[in-house]
């Protein structure tokens, strides 16, 4: 044992923070919110232990995530979760709406758009799954990084595209066009 006095700051910082979640959050939120971020399937007594409850609490969770669509379940014996990303994909495209009129979503749009024909012509080809990194490969480290930071990049761009796209049509239902309402009808 180390007779180190200076202690770690930022782990009793994190480590109170995590006494303080398990106080605070029941046991249904806490496995809500270890779902939120496991996206390769996870047994429920995995779960379980990253929520700080018991396998029969988690498992209880589970199910009524199941249920609502947050979560997705394959197999049995054990029986394994992930986060349904349909679910936070909707609930980012609802979000988007809610906080945001369709003049600035398709501004925002627009920007992506721009961006992403840029990223075409630089690679010379239609979509990042069409690039190849054997162009740059044999060159410098840094060069073959570049390449493929950009292509990571052009694949967020187009899955943010696809959002914006949903989410300037559910503000554009909703009438979050960029004019008032409330002072009609």
């Amino acid at each position: 044992m180390s007779d180190d006095t200076t202690g770690d700051s930022s782990s009793d910082e994190s480590g109170e923070a995590r006494r303080q979640w398990e106080r605070d959050r029941t046991t249904f939120q806490r496995v809500y919110d270890v779902m939120t971020g496991v996206t390769e399937h996870a047994s429920a007594s995995e779960i379980a232990e990253r929520a700080a409850c018991s396998p029969d609490g988690a498992r209880n969770a589970l199910t009524q995530l199941v249920e609502m669509g947050i979560a997705d379940r394959r197999g049995s014996r054990p029986t394994e979760y992930r986060r349904n990303e349909s679910y936070f994909e909707w609930k980012r495209v609802e979000t988007l709406a809610d906080d945001h009129t369709a003049a600035t979503l398709r501004e925002r749009l627009d920007d992506l758009l721009a961006e992403d024909a840029d990223l075409q012509e630089s690679f010379g080809v239609p979509d990042p799954d069409a690039a190849s990194v054997a162009s740059v490969e044999g060159g410098d480290h840094a060069a073959v990084h570049d390449r493929l930071e950009s292509l990571s990049r052009w694949r967020t761009v187009r899955h943010d595209i696809e959002l914006l796209q949903r989410a300037v049509s559910r503000a554009e239902a909703r009438g979050r066009d960029g004019t008032d309402l409330r002072g009609s009808a």
